[in-house]
């Protein structure tokens, strides 16, 4: 089995080699990840100019881009042969309910999804102590599983591991993504050249977050596991839309 890692805290971030590291011996490993940390790329992809790869230890790869160019290009060009998987992590923080819209990590999984790869993304529910380890275990033991899992075409795992130590987990959950509330507001700052900045707000914390939730699993200190899809049409809306549409005719 050969496997794509990818991330989108950068090829140095911790999250990254501990996966490495987790996952040793269940195949064939790649790592190509961004240069720096690309955290909210989303689904960004560089086509305004080339993109440069550089070696590092371990044969690690990175990308001077997104996410989502550092898994098109490993699939699609540096390697010559193809990859069975893609697993995105581990991410320095949880990926959430609606965070999966911004989700450099996540983004990551869905290019290779996209690619016809199955995909995990996996995130560790950091509350300062950097259980990483753990994240990396519950992957592992999803990797290894024998039945084949038939997700349905466009269709990847998004997991939240919490930040415990193994023997503490209470299990895993499969949930479906919950929402967040209203972020923070922006905090203006002004640069030393006297220049009014801002910074982007905190998230909201969990709105929809009941049982049944990625928020309410992983609170719980349960592994959230929640298949998502690319396909973002509201199809329950669809008859109330034509109806709308066709009122006045």
């Amino acid at each position: 089995m050969r496997i794509l890692l990818a991330n989108d805290d950068g090829v140095h971030s911790p999250g990254l080699k501990v996966l490495y590291e987790g996952l040793r011996g269940l195949g064939e490993l790649s790592v190509v990840a961004p240069d720096r940390d690309h955290s909210g790329a989303s689904n960004s992809l560089t086509l305004n100019r080339p993109l440069t790869v550089e070696t590092h230890p371990q044969g690690f790869l990175s990308v001077d881009g997104t996410p989502t160019d550092c898994v098109h290009l490993a699939v699609n060009g540096l390697f010559d042969r193809p990859f069975d998987r893609v697993v995105s992590g581990i991410n320095t923080h949880a990926n959430l309910g609606d965070d999966v819209i911004y989700s450099g990590t996540v983004a990551a999984a869905t290019e290779g999804r996209s690619l016809g790869l199955p995909a995990i993304a996996v995130s560790l529910v950091n509350d300062g102590h950097f259980h990483y380890e753990t994240a990396a275990r519950a992957v592992r033991m999803l990797v290894e599983k024998e039945a084949t899992l038939a997700l349905g075409p466009r269709c990847l795992l998004n997991v939240n591991v919490p930040d415990v130590p193994w023997d503490e987990l209470a299990g895993f959950q499969v949930t479906r993504l919950g929402h967040r509330g209203r972020g923070e507001p922006a905090i203006p700052m002004t640069c030393p050249r006297g220049k009014k900045r801002y910074w982007i707000g905190a998230a909201g914390a969990g709105d929809d977050a009941g049982p049944g939730t990625d928020f309410y699993a992983v609170r719980h200190n349960y592994v959230s596991i929640t298949p998502i899809q690319v396909d973002m049409t509201r199809h329950e809306a669809l008859d109330s839309l034509r109806h709308w549409l066709e009122a006045d005719d």
